[in-house]
């Protein structure tokens, strides 16, 4: 491998969980090769903008950082590398239209960035390199380190790629076709983690319940079970999750194992059928609300979250107030809401954008308004309960609170005697706003108890 000793990097990520995880990935191939990491970008020599290309206004915030670094790089040497999905969907047109971008890395190359960086470092000068073959060897990968933001919460990948090819969304042409990582090899990165003192894993792809393991077919039920038998991890969960292949026998494993959180990630994207028909989504809103109403008759206690599109071509006021009413039903407890945006290679890409511009904000500002009332409301029901919180850090706001995530991933700000950061606290609830919860410490548990197994609310 080549030697980075000299190089100072900072790593700026845009995007999901996925993009977290690339950024730990790419962490850990640059600290392997003897680099180091800065604290800020003016400290470094080297930037990787790690990168989301599913929304428009990603590419957008981008490019307006890139430009940022590109005034900085004019002060001083740096070495500016583009990772992630745009990079793989622009590829060559980044360097071309960007000449001041000097490596472009694709999500199946992120091991090959030290040889990239090398001669650039050996001879005092960069040489563009774009790197973006699709070659995810699951093996090789596993032997590498990562370098984990969290000392607490672990992802770990299982599959990547997406084969639905939903009409709006870029993923199959960005991340490929679906790869499943082998069941031994998750296994062992989660027993790893269990050693290392991890209390929550979250398992991670773009489609997670159509997960099956290459050599014995092994699926993700069984998976989950698998994972829960690994001793110490008390928290799983897992995102992202499609509506038309999430099953029974998924519900069945989750509601049998207390160490799978009661809370899901399962994006709606529209209230209409008419709208999802469009959007090739393959289930309709019936469809939908009767996999809610599975989960909640397995789990009553169960926290959804979901993802929102307004403005898709051709919505009608009638079809986005669907949406409204889905919401206004089903009562998520969060939701990430987006105006549609056209994107490049993609069916959608071929209808007339005909929602005007003016109307997608105004759609996106009525979801956000009922979603947070919902939110408050819900959250309001929390006061006077005593809840179990992870300790995760310290509140943004104020250094004298602690901050955490309930079971159902609710944000919650509290005061402790002691630092809770990895451990459970018992903590009460005493007040709340549509974002967030606030309380006090009672408890800090003591050593984990295994709970007896949750009994199956399904036949």
């Amino acid at each position: 491998m080549a030697d980075l000793t000299s190089l100072a990097y900072y790593i700026e990520t845009f995007g999901c969980q996925m993009n977290e995880n690339d950024s730990e990935r790419i962490a850990g191939v640059l600290d392997a090769a003897g680099a180091r990491r800065a604290a800020s970008v003016e400290e470094s020599g080297l930037v990787v903008v790690n990168t989301c290309a599913v929304r428009g206004k990603s590419e957008e915030k981008l490019y307006s950082y890139l430009g940022r670094l590109r005034t900085l790089k004019r002060k001083r040497g740096l070495i500016i590398a583009v990772a992630g999905c745009v990079a793989q969907l622009h590829r060559d047109g980044l360097i071309d239209g960007r000449p001041f971008v000097d490596i472009v890395v694709g999500p199946d190359n992120y091991q090959r960035l030290p040889e990239a960086l090398a001669p650039s470092l050996a001879q005092g000068r960069v040489f563009a390199r774009v790197l973006t073959s699709r070659s995810r060897n699951w093996d090789e990968e596993a032997r590498r380190p990562v370098l984990r933001e969290s000392r607490v919460s672990a992802y770990v990948t299982i599959m990547e790629g997406c084969d639905n090819f939903c009409a709006y969304c870029v993923v199959p042409f960005t991340r490929g076709r679906e790869k499943f990582r082998p069941l031994r090899a998750v296994l062992e990165e989660v027993e790893a983690l269990a050693q290392a003192g991890y209390r929550e894993i979250q398992f991670l792809g773009q489609n997670v319940n159509i997960y099956r393991d290459p050599a014995t077919g092994t699926g993700f039920p069984d998976l989950l079970e698998r994972a829960a038998a690994v001793p110490g991890p008390e928290w799983i969960r897992f995102i992202t999750s499609h509506p038309r292949t999430f099953g029974p026998e998924i519900v069945r494993a989750m509601a049998r194992s207390p160490k799978v959180c009661r809370q899901l990630h399962l994006p709606l994207q529209a209230g209409s059928t008419a709208v999802l028909g469009r959007m090739k989504r393959g289930y309709t809103r019936d469809e939908y609300l009767e996999k809610i109403r599975l989960l909640r008759a397995a789990m009553p206690d169960i926290h959804l979250s979901t993802d929102i599109i307004v403005g898709f071509p051709g919505e009608t006021e009638e079809e986005f107030r669907e949406t409204l009413s889905a919401l206004s039903e089903i009562r998520f407890s969060n939701i990430f809401s987006f105006r549609y945006s056209p994107r490049p290679r993609t069916a959608a890409a071929k209808l007339p954008d005909d929602v005007p511009l003016d109307v997608k904000r105004r759609r996106l500002i009525e979801v956000q308004a009922l979603q947070k009332t919902i939110q408050a409301e819900l959250h309001g029901t929390f006061v006077g309960r005593t809840i179990r919180v992870l300790g995760t850090g310290r509140s943004r706001k104020d250094e004298a609170v602690y901050s955490g995530r309930s079971e159902g991933y609710q944000v919650v700000n509290f005061r402790a005697p002691d630092d809770p950061v990895g451990r459970f606290v018992r903590v009460r609830i005493t007040g709340y706003g549509p974002y967030s919860l606030r309380g006090d410490a009672l408890a800090f548990e003591a050593p984990r108890l295994v709970a007896p197994p949750r009994p199956a609310a399904l036949g």
